[in-house]
């Protein structure tokens, strides 16, 4: 009995430990990146799971540190909180099913963001867009992803992916044009975020100037295909980071704090979490450098 409890616990523990050091693989396979959504708590269980086995200390005690000390770098990732800069930004994905839009409208408006990054724009709350025209004319709309501006824009410098996942508008400032970029990517793998992830890096990496990239990444920071899109635009994260949405899997009464919903810009910036109003995603502002010093 002892035995076969034993048994059971090493097999958890190293197929734990596998999966979690898989989760970096997503360089090498799209189907790693699935697992890097989940890494967090991967690697909380590893740890756990190898400190309980039978396994020497020489050996249980190096896996669990490694493990904690991976957690580590997601932890100084949470803690990370940088001065906010002048450019503000309002991230939200709404939901295409949102009943709120006078809500958001009136949250939106209170917050007063330069520039407003959008996703699941949809027919049922697509009225939120004429309801924030007054305060943000300049507005651009590609497959349900949407970017609004209280600033002028650069006449014909807009980018679109067609079947949906990056809208890009230009916007002008007196200090200079900059680039605003509102991203929806699909899920990780079996679903098609890798080859997706790939038309935008070919449409955005070398953009001129500085550039906003905001949106609901459906990964986290670490992921290989949202480093891929910040190694094209030459953009930092605005910390700290926070959970967005809440994965609940089907079968368990516990939901997984993800951070899908992510700002990023050419110097970085400071980010904090907005209430959900009528959408399954939390909503971001952001305070941003738009120079790289």
């Amino acid at each position: 009995m002892v035995s076969g409890l034993d048994r059971l616990v090493k097999s958890v523990a190293a197929g734990l430990a596998l999966l979690a050091l898989a989760s970096w693989a997503g360089p090498l396979h799209p189907a790693a990146d699935a697992l890097a959504v989940l890494r967090v708590p991967l690697l909380v269980l590893a740890a756990l799971a190898v400190i309980w086995t039978s396994w020497p200390r020489r050996l249980r005690w190096p896996v669990a540190g490694l493990c904690l000390l991976a957690l580590g770098q997601v932890g100084g990732m949470k803690l990370y909180a940088p001065a906010p800069g002048p450019f503000v930004v309002y991230q939200k994905n709404l939901w295409g099913g949102n009943p709120q839009a006078e809500a958001m409208a009136a949250e939106i408006t209170a917050q007063a963001p330069d520039v407003v990054t959008l996703q699941e724009v949809s027919t049922r709350n697509r009225h939120l867009l004429d309801l924030l025209r007054p305060g943000y004319p300049h507005q651009y709309l590609c497959a349900g992803v949407a970017v609004l501006s209280r600033h002028p824009v650069v006449q014909g410098e807009t980018l679109c992916v067609k079947g949906g996942g990056l809208a890009g508008l230009r916007v002008s400032l007196p200090e200079g044009p900059v680039w605003v970029l509102s991203v929806h990517l699909f899920w990780p793998w079996p679903h098609d975020q890798r080859p997706q992830a790939e038309r935008i890096e070919a449409l955005v990496t070398g953009l001129p100037g500085p550039v906003v990239l905001a949106g609901d990444f459906n990964m986290t920071p670490w992921g290989s295909d949202v480093r891929r899109l910040v190694r094209a635009t030459g953009v930092r994260r605005a910390g700290p980071m926070f959970p967005t949405f809440w994965l609940r899997p089907s079968g368990l009464p516990l939901a997984v704090p993800l951070p899908l919903d992510q700002v990023y810009a050419t110097g970085g910036g400071a980010a904090r979490v907005r209430p959900l109003l009528g959408s399954d995603h939390a909503g971001v502002l952001a305070g941003v450098f738009l120079d790289a010093d």
